[in-house]
């Protein structure tokens, strides 16, 4: 993919549906007893394997685009899956698909691409194991594939060491198999979707602080789904609204959830003009129309409890820093290391090979902005958010920057370059 300098970028998209919200639909859904109807299903490449996997362990799960409908057999429906259960690039099936697959009366297979077997499994391998779990690395080093030999469970009080709300997520699953009361204390509050959404599908979790606890054995109703726009999607349009001069973009219906609006903060923080419209609660996930505009940005500091809010959102933001007036630290954000690509190592590389002033710490870079990028030839390193993210990039570097393995841009946005093409002028 080849990308220009745009003089402007006006008009109004929508965002495609909340990856991370679409994922946990199929899962309570299955687990659900009747029909669960999601509109607004993400129809990316990890949600599909999502669908895929549980429509091996015996869920009727008609895809219809517009419209998914989840016939779930309730809480012990589930049947053991002829052959691996393979999740793809999503990480996010492969650890909260595993604290299900925990407690299930059956042993199954859990593999996925090149990528998912270098990313680590053992957060999530060490709290299913107190539970009583039996699962495994089949190579032995805490990545996948892995053999799970469903095991009744316990329940317990894990401190995470990490605020990961797929960690979270895969023991609070895990613990509406278990005896007792599930809890999971965070170092900070990481995205909440599975508490909200088990709560409306009938779950009883209750969340003091940073911790979550689940009682088990709850009697799960099929529920109508609305998912909102992905703002890890809308960051992408709000970082290019706000330094492509000119610019007026109105991203429609996005979902505003506290624990995900982090982009919001910073660029506003940053001297960003971003008005939310038409705030609105579906599901209980609060959404609005973002209205952004071109702004002159300043530099600041982005790190601690913010980061788990915008831990997706790094990579646009590194290049938002590019055009900010003086010094963006961020930090606190090593576990960008360890997603599809080593998003940190990249973001640094690729925009110094732009001319960018930028400077990586151990957990983070310094980046000093104003110096004019310039085109270049960047590899994706197969990773969604690092091309969409240089995408951005292109639209204000002199020359033309050439995106490659830029379909991977599938995994969660496969319209993004077409929609992007729409408000160029």
């Amino acid at each position: 993919m080849n990308l220009t300098k745009a003089s402007k970028l006006t008009g109004e998209i929508t965002v495609p549906g909340d990856k991370s919200i679409s994922h946990r639909t199929i899962m309570l859904g299955a687990l659900a007893k009747g029909t669960t109807q999601v509109k607004g299903f993400l129809q990316g490449a990890d949600c599909l394997s999502t669908i895929d996997c549980f429509g091996k362990m015996g869920i009727d799960i008609e895809n219809k685009k517009d419209t998914v409908i989840i016939k779930g057999k309730g809480l012990h429906g589930l049947t053991k899956p002829n052959g691996i259960l393979d999740v793809g690039n999503s990480g996010t099936t492969a650890r909260i698909m595993s604290g299900i697959l925990a407690a299930q009366p059956f042993k199954t297979e859990l593999t996925g691409d090149a990528s998912i077997q270098k990313r680590p499994m053992g957060r999530i391998m060490e709290p299913l194991s107190q539970m009583g779990a039996s699962i495994t690395s089949i190579h032995n080093n805490n990545c996948a594939p892995l053999h799970i030999n469903g095991s009744p469970l316990s329940a317990i009080h894990y401190h995470s060491k990490v605020a990961s709300a797929q960690v979270k997520s895969a023991i609070l699953l895990a613990g509406l198999f278990a005896e007792g009361k599930t809890s999971v204390t965070e170092p900070y509050v990481s995205r909440n979707h599975t508490e909200i959404m088990l709560k409306y599908f009938g779950g009883d979790v209750i969340t003091v602080g940073t911790t979550a606890t689940v009682s088990p054995n709850p009697v799960l109703t099929g529920q109508q789904v609305t998912v909102p726009g992905d703002i890890s999607s809308a960051a992408y349009f709000i970082v290019a609204g706000l330094i492509v001069p000119n610019s007026e973009i109105l991203i429609k219906n996005v979902g505003i959830n506290p624990t995900r609006d982090g982009i919001l903060r910073v660029c506003q923080e940053m001297g960003g003009n971003i008005t939310l419209l038409n705030k609105n609660d579906a599901n209980g996930e609060q959404t609005a129309d973002i209205l952004v505009k071109s702004s002159e940005l300043t530099g600041i500091e982005i790190g601690g409890s913010i980061i788990p809010t915008l831990i997706d959102e790094i990579p646009a933001i590194s290049v938002l820093a590019c055009f900010a007036k003086g010094k963006t630290v961020i930090k606190d954000a090593a576990e960008l290391k360890v997603k599809e690509s080593n998003r940190l190592d990249v973001c640094v590389n690729h925009l110094s090979a732009m001319n960018a002033d930028i400077t990586a710490t151990d957990d983070g870079m310094i980046i000093n902005g104003g110096r004019p990028l310039h085109g270049a030839v960047l590899d994706s390193k197969l990773d969604h958010r690092i091309a969409m993210s240089f995408a951005i990039a292109g639209l204000m570097a002199d020359g033309t920057t050439t995106i490659q393995n830029s379909d991977c841009v599938t995994i969660s946005y496969p319209s993004f370059y077409a929609d992007l093409a729409s408000l160029k002028k």
